[in-house]
């Protein structure tokens, strides 16, 4: 019998740099409206010779209507559909594949994009909401040892649009009923798909903004319904702070203590256990918004009882309920020794710290069999 995996030589661990920057040299994606807010569109439309009052029609039909199809826009003068929607509805990304779980509630969607780089998504039906978990990086650059996305290194930040157009797409499959469960809407979004989406800190904040807008300006969403998760970029969070916009912060911190977390989250050599919390903390306080604590529940690495006591310790700030944590039985990934938690640790973990008086739950592992869960997404054709 191997004994357990030890933080000096965690088995399935490759060193990969931290990358905080895309590659250069990279084209960017078409410009798209949703890139763009009213008038931005207008102007654009004006630059390519075409009436900017057309803007508003075309923001209708893709955030409003859910068209894809120009033919569907009979709105728009004929002669003019085709350069109108190739001024500011560009095909930005095609689904080569998409898989079904849990009887057709959870679909994980293959996306190629313009330069041939791979994303997935993932959409989730519950009986009281809809749930799409968008990528906005192809791969990450934040090198976690036990995800899948983070072996795979970075590719290229994502644009707003490209993000966007993963809910827009998840949005139409609901309302066309392609989901169990009659038509509906998507209610909530989170950033938990590839990449570490704070790396990307603009064109997620232009997404945010864009799933926020008031229909036909965007998609009408509750800010409240959209958590965005990082690793723990503590400037970002911090900017994030001050944007105004009170959405779910979740933070993957996955262990209390510096030493482990050095290992499990190599962003942790630049940002400590504490600056990253006390930024955590700072967010919840200004929002007033309790923030998400990720914590992939590893066996003989970071389960440990003790650790469940350091973890309330580490996370017992102000005197309100500013945190949840959200356990995450980890997901298996190809290659990789590292294992979930046996679910007597995982009853204890979760026992010692609601006897501290930390919320917390255990997440549903849904889309596991479709390699579409927490970790998991690697994007491949094969």
């Amino acid at each position: 019998m191997s004994s357990p995996e030890t933080p000096d030589q965690p088995a399935g661990a490759t060193a990969l740099p931290l990358v905080f920057d895309e590659p250069r040299g990279r084209k960017k994606p078409p410009r798209h409206l949703a890139d763009l807010d009213t008038a931005g569109r207008k102007a654009l439309l004006e630059e390519h010779g075409l009436p900017g009052f057309r803007a508003k029609q075309l923001s209708t039909h893709y955030f409003a209507r859910l068209v894809d199809d120009p033919a569907e826009m009979t709105d728009l003068p004929a002669g003019q559909r085709t350069e109108l929607v190739e001024a500011l509805l560009p095909a930005l990304m095609t689904p080569l594949r998409t898989l079904e779980a849990d009887k057709g509630t959870t679909r994980k969607t293959l996306w190629k994009l313009f330069d041939g780089a791979l994303v997935e998504s993932v959409l989730m039906r519950y009986p009281d909401r809809a749930t799409v978990c968008v990528s906005s990086q192809a791969g990450c650059g934040m090198a976690c040892p036990f995800c899948a996305t983070g072996q795979g290194g970075l590719q290229r930040n994502m644009s707003t649009a490209e993000i966007v157009e993963q809910v827009v797409a998840a949005h139409r499959s609901m309302a066309r009923g392609e989901v169990p469960g009659g038509p509906g809407r998507v209610s909530n979004v989170v950033f938990m798909g590839m990449g570490e989406p704070l790396a990307n800190y603009n064109a997620v904040i232009g997404a945010v903004r864009r799933m926020t807008d008031p229909t036909p300006d965007g998609l009408g969403m509750s800010a409240r319904g959209i958590t965005v998760s990082t690793v723990g970029l503590v400037p970002r969070i911090k900017q994030l702070t001050e944007e105004g916009i009170p959405v779910t912060l979740a933070l993957s911190l996955h262990a209390p203590d510096d030493e482990l977390r050095n290992e499990l989250v190599p962003i942790n050599t630049r940002f400590s256990v504490e600056e990253t919390v006390d930024a955590a903390f700072e967010y919840a306080q200004r929002t007033k918004r309790r923030v998400s604590i990720e914590y992939a529940m590893m066996r003989g690495i970071n389960d440990q009882a003790w650790r469940a006591d350091l973890l309330a310790d580490v996370l017992m700030r102000g005197d309100w309920g500013w945190v949840h944590v959200n356990l995450i039985p980890l997901n298996p990934t190809p290659g990789s020794k590292w294992t979930a938690s046996d679910p007597a640790d995982e009853r204890e973990f979760v026992r010692r710290l609601e006897a501290k008086g930390i919320p917390t739950t255990v997440r549903d592992t849904r889309g596991r069999e479709i390699d579409g869960a927490c970790g998991q997404l690697a994007a491949t054709e094969s």
